[in-house]
C-alpha cells in the first residue's frame, strides 16, 4: 500500500506502524506457523515495513516464522529482532547477558535462523546490569561496522544508559512499553530520547489485549497464555477494574465511527512523529483494524478526552511481575 504513512527511527525509515511477533510463537495460546507467515506477508501488502521479534520468542521459532514470510521480499521488510534475555524451559526468562561475545554468538544465531546476511535493527532487550554498557555498545558497533547489522538499539533502559550507549554508536530506536495503561517512560525516556535523535518503538500499545475491549473474562485465555501467568493486570483482582476503564472509551469511540481498539492504539501513534508501535497480531482481521488506527486523526479535544477517561496513574497492577521488573530502567 504506497500511502500508507511512513516514520523515521534515527537514520531509519519505516512504516508508521509495525508489527509485532511475539504472539507468532507462543505466549498467546495456540500458534498456527502457516497463519504466521501469512499475517506477516499481508502486513507487507498493506505498507507495514517493521517486523519486530527476539530470539527468545519461542525459543527462536518467530524469528524463523518471520524469515520465512520476508523470503523473496527482503526489500519490503525491516527486520529487527533482539538479544540478550536467556530462557530455559517455558519461562519468560531467567537471565541477561550483554558482554561483547554473548553479543557476537546471539547475532550470528539470529542471522541463521532468520535466514538473512544482516539485521536491520538489532536491540539489546535488556540492558545486563553486570556489563558496562559501552562494551554492549561496542560490540554492536562492531556488528554494524561487519555489515551484519545496520541499526541498533535498546529496549526497556534507563536514560542514563540510553545516553551512554549512543555516545559510543548512535541509537537508532529505544523499545520500550507505552500505551494508555504504561506511560512510566513519558518523564525521562521519550525527553531523553528526543533531545538524542533517537525514535520510539512503542510495544505493548494495546496493553496486551486488554485496551482493545475484546476479552470481557480471564476465562477468555488459556492456562499456557502468559497474560493469566505473568501479568499483573489480568490477575482475578485486577482484572475487572481495569476493563471497566477501558469500558470508559467506547462512547467515544462509538462517536468517532471506530473500535476501542483503534482509539488506544491512535492515542500512542499521535505521541509524536518519531513513534512506532508495534502491536502484535496473528490474525489478519486483527492485523488490518490495528493498521487503520495508523491513519485515525485525532484532535487536541479528542485526544484530551481520551486521556480523562483512562487517568495514566489508575490501572490497577504493574505492568510486569516484580521479578521482571528487576531486569528494566537499567
Amino acid at each position: 500500500m504506497n500511502d500508507f504513512p511512513t516514520r523515521r527511527l534515527g537514520g531509519l525509515e519505516v512504516g508508521a506502524q509495525g508489527l509485532g511477533a511475539l504472539g507468532l510463537s507462543e505466549f498467546y495460546g495456540p500458534t498456527d506457523p502457516d497463519q504466521a507467515v501469512a499475517t506477516i506477508r499481508r502486513a507487507l501488502d498493506l505498507g507495514v515495513t517493521l517486523i519486530d521479534t527476539a530470539d527468545v520468542y519461542g525459543h527462536g521459532l518467530s524469528e524463523e516464522l518471520v524469515g520465512r514470510a520476508v523470503a523473496g521480499r527482503r526489500d519490503e521488510a525491516v527486520v529487527a529482532t533482539k538479544f540478550g534475555v536467556l530462557r530455559t524451559g517455558d519461562g519468560i526468562g531467567q537471565a541477561v547477558r550483554g558482554d561483547a561475545a554473548y553479543v557476537r554468538q546471539a547475532a550470528d544465531a539470529s542471522l541463521k535462523r532468520l535466514g538473512l546476511d544482516h539485521i536491520d535493527l538489532y536491540f539489546q532487550a535488556r540492558v545486563d546490569g553486570s556489563v558496562p554498557i559501552e562494551e554492549t555498545a561496542g560490540a554492536l558497533a562492531e556488528l554494524v561496522q561487519a555489515g551484519k547489522v545496520r541499526y541498533i538499539g535498546l529496549s526497556e533502559a534507563a536514560p542514563e544508559t540510553i545516553r551512554r550507549a549512543h555516545a559510543v554508536h548512535p541509537l537508532a530506536a529505544v523499545q520500550t512499553e507505552w500505551s494508555l495503561f504504561s506511560r512510566q517512560l513519558e518523564d525521562e525516556v521519550v525527553p531523553t530520547a528526543r533531545e538524542l535523535g533517537i525514535g520510539i518503538v512503542p510495544n505493548a500499545p494495546l496493553g496486551r489485549g486488554l485496551l482493545t475491549g475484546r476479552y470481557r473474562s480471564t476465562e477468555a485465555f488459556g492456562p499456557t497464555d502468559f497474560r493469566t501467568v505473568a501479568q499483573p493486570r489480568f490477575t482475578p483482582e485486577n482484572f475487572p477494574g481495569n476493563l471497566g476503564l477501558v469500558d470508559r472509551l467506547e462512547p467515544l469511540a462509538i462517536e468517532l465511527g471506530v473500535s476501542v481498539g483503534q482509539l488506544a492504539l491512535a492515542w500512542v501513534q499521535h505521541r509524536g512523529e518519531d513513534v512506532v508501535p508495534i502491536p502484535g497480531t496473528r490474525r489478519i482481521d486483527h492485523l488490518e483494524e490495528n493498521l487503520a488506527a495508523a491513519t485515525l486523526s485525532l484532535g487536541p479535544e479528542e485526544l484530551a478526552a481520551i486521556e480523562a477517561a483512562v487517568p495514566a496513574g489508575e490501572v490497577a497492577g504493574a505492568r510486569l511481575t516484580d521479578f521482571s521488573l528487576r531486569f528494566v530502567d537499567l
